[in-house]
């Protein structure tokens, strides 16, 4: 059985990141889809002295348990969201540590601008780095002007963002083995 974990980024229910997850999620066809909330509390060492938020504990066991992870991130001031940096900063403090070690992993984004996320992409490859996931290189999927991206039903319209999708959900199937 392969588990695909998803994270979103954005909160918001109709993001475009949300959507593009959730297609990825489809043209990936796991046995299993599991959408992770990151309704988090703000990371703050006082919080944590007082134990790990449940969520944060949640989260952790579904990235450990997941053989693949996939992560759909806008770009807010060109970096990586709020939401999904403080998801970090909380799973880099669960014991056992490590659920990121080895762990498949296929970024993508959509942004309403012209470059589709790259620096937010960036940013986000940097924040795992230190988690030292086996994180693809690409190919890239960078959704310009996402806003007009997506049909109603929630796939993708452009062939050329068709076929980037779909190339590096087989990279992750493979790496996920």
């Amino acid at each position: 059985m392969n588990t695909l974990l998803g994270l979103c980024g954005a909160l918001r229910a109709a993001s475009t990141n949300r959507t593009l997850m959730n297609e990825a999620a489809r043209v990936f066809a796991p046995d299993a889809f599991v959408a992770a909330d990151l309704d988090l509390p703000l990371y703050n060492g006082d919080v944590e002295d007082q134990g790990i938020p449940a969520g944060v504990e949640r989260l952790a066991a579904q990235v450990r348990d997941a053989d693949a992870v996939i992560i759909a991130t806008p770009e807010y001031n060109k970096a990586l969201s709020g939401v999904l940096k403080n998801a970090l900063d909380w799973l880099s403090r669960v014991k056992p540590g490590g659920v990121w070690r080895d762990k498949p992993v296929a970024i993508m984004s959509a942004a309403g601008g012209r470059s589709g996320g790259e620096r937010a992409q960036s940013s986000l490859r940097l924040c795992l780095t230190p988690f030292r996931p086996r994180l693809l290189s690409g190919p890239e999927v960078l959704i310009a002007h996402s806003g007009q991206a997506f049909a109603a039903e929630g796939q993708l319209i452009e062939p050329q963002y068709q076929h980037a999708l779909a190339e590096l959900m087989a990279e992750l199937r493979r790496a996920a083995g």
